[in-house]
């Protein structure tokens, strides 16, 4: 299917981390278009925009998903959020596992041709240096990437029942709302945001923006399995630090050492060192065209956001 369904209908799409910082922007983004938003929230749901469910128990009356188009499941404890204790990191793994698993379990039980855009993340590639990434690229090694694999695999119910499942594997969201962009903002207007650690790891980005433009794109065009939800320039991560102190009018050359990283991220800090250069393959050779396609353009409007 060439065409998005969207010129012909509008769509019931329900949203699960609808209050998260991708998850909020969706709404409003698919509202726009004429869409019909639903949010998936973990009380009473107080209007017929909202389903209740309970993912920590596994609890999701699959009734209440009849006549979706879609579920964008984003819901998840925050990597970033926390240092990762040992229980923390329990919870980043628990909570994508539970959710998705119940989602998934739902829509197979249900039996309507919904279909599952599952979040999942660029973590799954582990720390590669400067090789070059694909969907066609083995996943790699480290916490991260074992929770993505886990991740994943949680959505065997929906595609054992013959749904269409996208993985979105997210990457670094250029967003002043959230994420590591949150942090390093106010670092960068004091001309602090130079390199993190040797500052030569890949990072793989893409604008809130696109992000959202990408999300709805999986919602409406006939894909499936993993799909990397990155730019298609990834750069080292002193560039991108280097691209943003241009449009704040702050040369960023003091680096942050590793070792000051280690000290304030703890664990997590591997994960921000770690290099991922990553092509959006599947994306691309689907028609997607991104508005952000350079780091210039990118930080320009990541700073007009703030």
């Amino acid at each position: 299917m060439s065409h998005s369904q969207s010129e012909s209908q509008s769509q019931r799409v329900a949203i699960t981390g609808a209050s998260g910082t991708i998850g909020s922007a969706l709404s409003t983004f698919l509202r726009a278009r004429g869409d019909d938003v639903v949010h998936l929230v973990r009380r009473e749901p107080r209007t017929r925009h909202e389903i209740g469910w309970d993912p920590a128990s596994r609890k999701l009356d699959p009734g209440d998903l009849s006549g979706l188009t879609a579920i964008v499941h984003l819901a998840g404890a925050g990597v970033g959020d926390h240092r990762w204790t040992p229980a923390y990191k329990q919870e980043i793994l628990g909570s994508r596992v539970n959710g998705t698993a119940t989602i998934a379990t739902a829509l197979a039980d249900l039996g309507e041709p919904i279909v599952l855009v599952s979040g999942s993340a660029i973590g799954a590639y582990g720390d590669r240096g400067d090789e070059m990434l694909t969907e066609d690229s083995e996943t790699g090694k480290g916490f991260l990437a074992d929770v993505v694999r886990a991740w994943e695999a949680a959505t065997m119910p929906a595609q054992a029942a013959g749904l269409r499942v996208v993985h979105a594997r997210t990457g670094l969201v250029l967003t002043p709302d959230g994420g590591a962009m949150k942090r390093v903002l106010p670092l960068a207007r004091l001309g602090l945001a130079g390199p993190l650690g040797s500052g030569r790891q890949y990072w793989s980005w893409i604008t809130l923006h696109d992000e959202l433009r990408a999300l709805t794109h999986l919602v409406d065009q006939d894909l499936a399995g993993p799909v990397n939800l990155v730019g298609t320039q990834p750069l080292r991560q002193a560039e991108v630090m280097k691209a943003l102190g241009a449009q704040l009018g702050r040369s960023a050359v003091l680096p942050t050492p590793a070792l000051a990283l280690k000290i304030a991220l703890g664990e997590f800090a591997d994960d921000v060192l770690a290099s991922a250069r990553i092509l959006p393959s599947v994306l691309t050779a689907s028609g997607f065209v991104f508005e952000h396609d350079t780091i210039e353009c990118a930080m320009r409007w990541l700073v007009e956001q703030i």
